[in-house]
């Protein structure tokens, strides 16, 4: 399973750009999945509904299916789950696409700068950066590739990951 990883602030505009990747890449024929790192806590269900009460009465996993759709709820009153045991839960796939995470795990990663935010880059500071994906200039020797530009930045990641290569 081949992964990419995207990783920036918050409003860097990481979610809309990967939402531009997937149907790119389905395009191709592959088959996606994606991860997403919440920093913070989240629930699918709401009080009163049945998978909720599994789950209230102590269930350590809840399966909720309908004809087209499944979801599993899985607490894990430890620590956080690493990205290895995540991608590790996932079917098989051709690409994982991977929203956050920045301290962990070794994909490849592309970080997503925009002029409108002025936190430092990520960058220097994380050799798992192999591109950046801005709408303006960036001072490193990695590619800088154009955030308005989903279709160039399909076809460096299937390049990066030898991928076949999306159909412009």
């Amino acid at each position: 399973m081949k992964a990419i990883g995207f990783i920036g602030y918050s409003n860097s505009g990481k979610t809309t750009l990967i939402e531009k990747l997937i149907p790119i890449f389905r395009r191709q024929g592959l088959s996606v999945s994606a991860v997403k790192n919440a920093h913070h806590g989240f629930d699918m269900d709401r009080p009163g509904k049945d998978s909720f009460r599994y789950r209230d009465a102590g269930a350590q996993q809840v399966l909720i299916a309908t004809a087209s759709r499944w979801a599993l709820l899985s607490e894990t009153p430890r620590q956080a789950a690493t990205l290895d045991e995540l991608l590790g839960e996932l079917a098989a796939c051709d690409l994982v696409i991977v929203e956050g995470f920045k301290s962990e795990g070794s994909i490849p990663r592309i970080e997503v700068r925009r002029t409108a935010n002025a936190e430092p880059p990520i960058f220097p500071r994380d050799a798992n950066v192999v591109a950046v994906a801005s709408d303006h200039a960036v001072d490193t020797n990695l590619p800088v590739l154009d955030l308005n530009d989903p279709d160039k930045i399909a076809t460096f990641i299937a390049q990066l990951l030898q991928l076949p290569a999306p159909r412009v």
